[in-house]
């Protein structure tokens, strides 16, 4: 039999069954067996330790009703599914191949019982001279009849559950993408806040913020960020606020790589670089990093919230 999950694979497909509605370990395991359409059950043995390991880990958590455990899933469990998207939809696409594996082999099975069934029953008419069935010749083909029939819903009910794990594993993609491209929407909204109130403060804050995200505007205030492009400054005119909003160009450079997760840590990773070679560039006060810290709080709550799991 092929393996029907490969290593760590069934601890992520059980959080999406917790994520999905509080259960008990032996709803888990029923379910199990129906996703699979019977083809596959784990035991009890499987089960019941990986969700006490991901209790231990803060994962899930359990209350006792009626004498039995029902674990629900934690925050920490949903941020872990949600940073997992990626790997999430492969599983689905892995659970499909594996059921098409397991009814494959059902139906392998079955041929071959079946050949091996009709080649004794046609000895068994060569053998007798009145070629008169009996009891035996009848059962025989009602065990014929009933195997190519269960071969039949075997292969019916492996079919519909491919399609179903297909389309979820597709939609499981859209939703990725569409996460994505809304952190990447929050992240440049929220730049465009700090940009505002870090000119407001003066100073560095407002170089940093402008060499950051002003370079390509064509505001030509003499002052070169990261990029070595010209920073964006506050005039008395303005109040100090910064005339130009984020560069809507900003990290095109960055090629998506199809994985969404990826694709946000190398966006972080560029904002972290720019912000520190700007800081490193004109230095920061104890004051201006209070502010700084207090922007950055803020912008980490909107973009965390952005990254919430699709309902």
């Amino acid at each position: 039999m092929p393996p029907v999950f490969a290593h760590g694979r069934l601890r992520l497909y059980l959080l999406k069954l917790l994520d999905e509605a509080p259960r008990h370990g032996y709803e888990v395991i029923r379910l199990l067996e129906e996703r699979f359409q019977g083809l596959y059950a784990p035991s009890a043995g499987t089960v019941y330790p990986r969700l006490a390991k991901l209790e231990a880990e803060g994962l899930v958590t359990h209350a006792t009703e009626g004498g039995r455990k029902v674990y629900s899933i934690t925050d920490a469990g949903r941020a872990e599914l949600a940073d997992r998207g990626g790997e999430l939809a492969d599983l689905e696409l892995e659970i499909r191949d594996s059921v098409s594996e397991l009814a494959a082999e059902i139906r392998d099975d079955v041929r071959g019982a079946a050949g091996a069934l009709r080649r004794e029953m046609r000895a068994a008419a060569s053998a007798s001279e009145t070629h008169v069935e009996d009891e035996s010749w009848t059962a025989a083909k009602e065990e014929l009849r009933r195997a190519r029939q269960e071969w039949k819903e075997q292969a019916r009910r492996a079919k519909d559950e491919s399609r179903r794990a297909r389309e979820e594993a597709q939609q499981a993609r859209r939703q990725a993408k569409e996460a994505q491209e809304r952190a990447r929407e929050e992240v440049m909204r929220i730049a465009s806040q700090l940009q505002e109130q870090f000119a407001k403060s003066g100073g560095v804050l407002g170089t940093l913020a402008g060499s950051w995200l002003g370079g390509a505007a064509g505001n030509p205030s003499g002052a070169s960020g990261p990029s070595g492009t010209a920073a964006p400054t506050a005039t008395a005119d303005t109040g100090g606020a910064a005339a130009a909003g984020p560069h809507p160009r900003w990290a095109e450079d960055l090629a998506p790589t199809g994985d969404p997760a990826r694709d946000l840590d190398r966006l972080l990773d560029r904002f972290r670089d720019d912000v520190r070679d700007a800081a490193r560039d004109h230095g920061v006060t104890g004051d201006q990093l209070a502010e700084a810290r207090a922007h950055l709080a803020a912008a980490a709550d909107r973009i965390a919230a952005v990254l919430k799991p699709v309902r």
